[in-house]
């Protein structure tokens, strides 16, 4: 029946995204390829944009995709793209992103185990904590403002696994060129396959994009609501580790497995208004102008609280202080205000100074007394710190710097980002970038409290610093090569005491070295493709605090064609997926971390998922077979101790735009 229902599904949209079509002259085939499959907007499902008067003879202008922008918080601007490549089948994910460097839990929407790091960091200030619970949590850097010239629609649409759906409904219009809006909610639900492991999220935004006709104000503005909830079960019990491992037909139905406990939840909640303004003090009025001057001010507002909940005490986190109904809730408030003042001169370059302050407040309602010590329940304070930017072209250089430092308040840091980037050709591209960062660990380091004894303390721990030197060439004839190399002193990490294997925060004392070299190549022949990303590491830890595995590969062979007059594009292949052995982290429900364990290595299996992909007009089909070899290599996948990585799934999408 279900495949019935898929297969009438493919031929609706095949010939609903025909119907759409005006008939046209025929493309030649070189003419559409993976960077250029008829990415515009046809006469038939676009409006016209500067529509004139019915007694004006001239005609009309066609709203093109290259008008429809989309800004980011930097203010860096591209357009909507509407193709379909080898790069949004990476990206058509829960995350909506390349997940290469991570490796997804069973069901959709729980965490993420990492399989690299990145160590670049701007940030000043302690993050909240509960990081697992974040892979999905939208921060302001991803929210992006719009402007169009026409409504645009967006609309995603994924399978996920037993009774659930996942979608990401989008919509934006300009009321005028110098107003616009946008609404976006994100939905998942998904039962799982394995016994209490529900998802259910949702990420809810608003923005608003202003400026004057003179353009000499403008502003961006969003609100977002998020809603992050997860059934906890602790992974499988040891003992039925081997029935999972043993390929048993009888077990299959991985809802027969034993977990560790069926009763916990964990949810993570978060509500956040941001606006970002400038004002032109002195605004060029022409291109030939060498001085701008503008006074700029950021606003954010940002309420979130984590919270872990079970019916019932379980060994498995230790004693605790009361047998039933544990509920503990962690809540943070911040409060943030930047002014910056613009200077841009043609000979000098562009120039900011800015001025910031923080107010936070971190913490539970209660005081918790522990062997005669009493553990604090709240951080509050507020922090004052400046900084600045500068970015100049010289001849071919393009030279951009960053620096900012706390200089009043409860918290120390400071960090300095410098990066030059020139062009060898049109083809390839180079660049240096070097960054140093000393932030105070995460809240949830410093101060933790549960109803479960052993998570309760109060640290004053260092800062964490990191020093990191990047090198990049980007080359489509040559390949895309990354490679950094950081160190990292007094890193912060949960770990498993061997004796109890219950988990606390340590900081290591030690200079961990740590290396990394990523090269992506495209090899093209007619019709046919090989993407390869491959990823070397090298870690030089005393204290094995670091662990991360020595080689990740992603392979993908895919045949690329168009048919029926060039109005369906095809893609179809199959993708490679492999990681080395390694020191695997575990995952706690209680602090929604990752955390270091020494005993067993994980890894070293392939996955292998077949899919095809189509493009009818705006919209972009994906069907694929997820690790599909799983039968037949093993069963000895997991995504972190205990917690057994997806079995073979058939799973469908698609991302439809609609322009008005």
């Amino acid at each position: 029946m279900k495949q019935k229902i898929l297969i009438f599904f493919l031929l609706s949209v095949f010939h609903f995204g025909h119907a759409q079509v005006l008939p046209k002259k025929k493309l030649d085939k070189t003419e559409i390829n993976e960077t250029n499959q008829i990415n515009t907007i046809s006469d038939s499902s676009s409006t016209r944009a500067n529509r004139e008067s019915s007694t004006d003879n001239t005609k009309d202008p066609i709203a093109k995709i290259q008008d429809y922008l989309i800004i980011s918080h930097k203010r860096d601007t591209v357009h909507v793209d509407t193709t379909l490549t080898i790069k949004k089948e990476y990206k058509f994910n829960y995350l909506r992103k390349d997940n290469f460097e991570l490796l997804p839990f069973s069901n959709v929407g729980q965490t993420y185990n990492k399989l690299a790091y990145n160590f670049n960091s701007d940030k000043l200030m302690p993050l909240f904590g509960a990081r697992a619970r974040h892979f999905n949590y939208m921060e302001i850097e991803d929210i992006n403002y719009y402007r169009v010239p026409t409504p645009l629609t967006e609309l995603y649409y994924k399978t996920a696994f037993s009774q659930g759906q996942q979608v990401d409904a989008f919509f934006t219009v300009n009321t005028s060129p110098q107003l616009n809006f946008s609404i976006a909610y994100k939905g998942l639900r998904s039962l799982g396959k394995y016994q209490h492991i529900l998802t259910s999220t949702g990420n809810f935004r608003f923005t608003t994009s202003y400026n004057t006709k003179n353009k000499r104000y403008t502003a961006n503005a969003h609100f977002v609501a998020q809603d992050l909830l997860n059934e906890e079960n602790g992974g499988l019990k040891d003992d039925n580790i081997i029935f999972f491992e043993s390929g048993d037909s009888e077990f299959k139905d991985r809802g027969v497995l034993e977990v560790n406990f069926e009763d916990a939840e964990s949810i993570l909640k978060g509500k956040r208004f941001h606006l970002d303004h400038q004002y032109n003090l002195i605004q060029p009025k022409d291109s030939i102008a060498s001085n701008t001057v503008s006074i700029g001010h950021i606003i954010s507002f940002e309420d979130k609280f984590f919270q872990f909940e079970q019916d019932d005490e379980t060994d498995y986190f230790g004693e605790s202080f009361r047998s039933s109904d544990l509920k503990k809730q962690v809540k943070l408030e911040n409060f943030y205000n930047q002014l910056h003042v613009n200077y841009t001169n043609k000979t000098l370059g562009a120039l900011q100074f800015n001025i910031s302050h923080n107010d936070y407040n971190y913490g539970y309602d209660n005081l918790v007394v522990l062997n005669g010590n009493t553990v604090t329940n709240r951080l509050k304070g507020q922090v004052l710190a400046i900084g600045g930017s500068y970015n100049k072209k010289f001849e071919k250089f393009q030279l951009e710097g960053e620096i900012g430092a706390n200089i009043a308040g409860d918290f120390n840091g400071n960090f300095l980002t410098a990066k030059a980037t020139y062009p060898i050709n049109q083809d390839a591209v180079v660049s240096a970038k070097i960054n140093t960062n000393s932030k105070a660990p995460n809240f949830n380091f410093q101060l933790f409290q549960n109803d479960y004894i052993n998570y309760n303390w109060e640290n004053n721990f260092n800062n964490t610093k990191t020093q990191e030197i990047e090198l990049q060439l980007q080359s489509n004839k040559i390949a895309d090569v990354t490679l950094s190399f950081s160190n990292i002193d007094d890193y912060t990490y949960f770990k498993s005491n061997p004796t109890d294997s219950l988990i606390k925060p340590y900081q290591n004392n030690a200079t961990i070295n740590y290396f990394k070299l990523k090269v992506e190549k495209d090899i093209k022949y007619k019709n046919l493709g090989l993407y390869n990303t491959i990823l070397y590491q090298n870690v030089k830890d005393e204290n094995n605090t670091l662990n991360v595995p020595e080689f990740v590969m992603r392979n993908t062979l895919y045949y690329s064609n168009t048919f029926f007059n060039n109005e369906l594009f095809l893609q179809t292949g199959i993708t490679f997926s492999y990681f080395t052995k390694y020191y695997m982290n575990g995952y706690d429900p209680v602090l929604a971390e990752l955390y270091v364990q020494d005993q067993k290595e994980y890894g070293a299996f392939p996955r292998l998922d077949f899919f095809i992909n189509a493009k009818i007009r705006q919209a972009r089909i994906y069907l694929k077979a997820e690790h599909f070899n799983s039968a037949w290599t093993g069963y000895d996948y997991y995504s972190a101790p205990n917690y057994p990585y997806r079995d073979f799934a058939v799973r469908f999408g698609v991302v439809w735009n609609f322009f008005l």
